[in-house]
C-alpha cells in the first residue's frame, strides 16, 4: 500500500504542532489514569502547565484532543500498516485486512470512540488543518486505487469518489457497534465491505 504523505511542516508549523502533542499527550495521560469523564479542561490546563486560554485556543472541548491523539497515531502507523497489508493481493483482500486491523485497533479504544466520531459528525467540514485530519481517506484512496489497477474494482468511477462513499460505511459501521447494534466490530466491517463491494441487488 503507497500513501502519499502529507507536506512537510516548516520550522515555525514544527513548533505549534510539539505544542499540540504535549497538550494531547497530556489529557490523554489523565484520561487513563482518571477517566474520561472526570477530567475537565481546566485539568489538562494546569497539568500541561499552559493557560487555560492557550489550551481552549487550540482545542475547544476534550473531542478535540482525542482527535488529535486519533489522528496523528493514524499518520504515524501508515507504514508500518502499508507493509502489513501490502502482503495481501490487491483489492478486496487489502481492503479486509486494512479493516481487520481498524477492529482490533477500536476494540481497545472503545472507550474514547463514540465521543470522538460523534463530534467528528458533529463538524460542519473537514478541518483545512492537515494535522488535523486523520489521513484515513488517503488509506482508503489508496487501497481501491490499487486495486482498480490490478482490475479487481471497476474504473468508471475514480478512487476519490470511492473513498467517500466507503468512508460513510466505515462511520456507520463503527457507531452502530459503539451503540450496541451490533455485537462484534469484526462482524460487522466484514458485512459492510460486502455491501459495499457487491452491492444492494440480488444478482442471478
Amino acid at each position: 500500500m503507497t500513501v502519499s504523505p502529507p507536506a512537510e511542516p516548516g520550522r515555525r508549523e514544527r513548533k505549534r504542532l510539539q505544542q499540540l502533542d504535549h497538550l494531547a499527550d497530556t489529557a490523554w495521560a489523565l484520561f487513563e489514569a482518571e477517566g474520561y469523564e472526570a477530567v475537565t479542561m481546566e485539568r489538562i490546563a494546569a497539568e500541561a502547565d499552559v493557560a487555560k486560554a492557550t489550551l481552549y485556543k487550540h482545542f475547544p472541548v476534550k473531542e478535540a484532543l482525542l482527535r488529535h491523539r486519533f489522528h496523528r497515531d493514524l499518520r504515524q502507523s501508515v507504514a508500518s500498516l502499508g507493509d502489513v497489508i501490502a502482503a495481501e493481493p490487491a483489492g478486496t483482500a487489502r481492503l479486509r485486512k486494512f479493516f481487520a486491523l481498524s477492529a482490533a485497533w477500536s476494540e481497545q479504544h472503545r472507550a474514547y470512540l463514540l465521543p470522538y466520531v460523534q463530534y467528528r459528525l458533529a463538524e460542519r467540514r473537514c478541518p483545512e488543518d492537515d494535522s488535523q485530519r486523520s489521513g484515513l481517506e488517503r488509506i482508503f484512496t489508496a487501497l481501491i486505487a490499487e486495486g482498480q489497477a490490478a482490475g479487481q474494482f471497476r474504473t468508471d468511477i475514480g478512487a476519490p469518489a470511492l473513498t467517500v462513499y466507503l468512508e460513510f460505511l466505515y462511520l456507520a459501521a463503527l457507531l452502530r457497534w459503539l451503540t450496541g447494534q451490533a455485537p462484534a466490530l469484526q462482524a460487522e466491517f466484514d458485512t459492510m465491505l460486502t455491501l459495499f463491494l457487491g452491492g444492494l441487488e440480488v444478482r442471478a
